[in-house]
């Protein structure tokens, strides 16, 4: 499934010739993550914040939808009792904007991510996830005249991130995104 949803946005993005480099906005946002991880043995596993940043681009396909992908740090992860578990990642969300009136868009698309590290407290499970985590984005924006705009957007993870020997549970990552970016016009 994910696969044909990444090969339609590429087939979609890649089949508009219509496209200017001018009209291409580039841009950068940065905010705050509030992330868990949900699925077997995480009643007692709790939300912890973290940052995101990272760099955008906004390719108009008409004059209600635009193509905007990303490539963030996402700090992510969860905490139970006093420990907590930073997963750190390297995503890069595909995402479909529809704008429902000027300025403010409705946001999808699917979303690639690339554990770059983790942090556990010294609980000896830092090698027990996988390095590639799948996910789904649902979002709404809303982008100023100026090129300032604003974003919230959930996360829901689509793949198991743990690689624990011998655990037959499934756990994934859910975050919720709030940023704040500018686009360089």
């Amino acid at each position: 499934m994910m696969k044909k949803i990444l090969l339609f946005t590429l087939i979609s993005v890649l089949g508009y010739t219509h496209v200017s480099a001018q009209d291409i906005l580039f841009g950068a946002k940065a905010g705050l993550n509030f992330a868990s991880v949900f699925g077997d043995n995480t009643d007692d596993y709790e939300t912890v914040t973290a940052f995101n940043y990272g760099v955008m681009a906004e390719i108009p396909i008409s004059d209600s939808f635009s193509f905007q992908p990303e490539v963030l740090y996402s700090g992510q992860g969860y905490s139970f009792g006093d420990n907590t578990v930073a997963l750190n990642y390297l995503n890069v969300p595909l995402l479909a904007k529809y704008y429902v009136v000027k300025g403010f868009s409705l946001e999808a698309g699917p979303q690639v991510g690339f554990l770059l590290n983790t942090n556990d407290d010294g609980l000896g499970i830092e090698d027990d996830f996988d390095t590639v985590d799948f996910g789904i984005n649902l979002g709404l924006g809303y982008k100023l005249d100026n090129g300032l705009n604003f974003s919230a957007r959930y996360n829901i993870g689509l793949t198991d991130i743990d690689d624990i020997e011998g655990f037959s549970g499934t756990n994934k990552n859910g975050v919720f995104q709030v940023s704040i970016g500018y686009f360089f016009f």
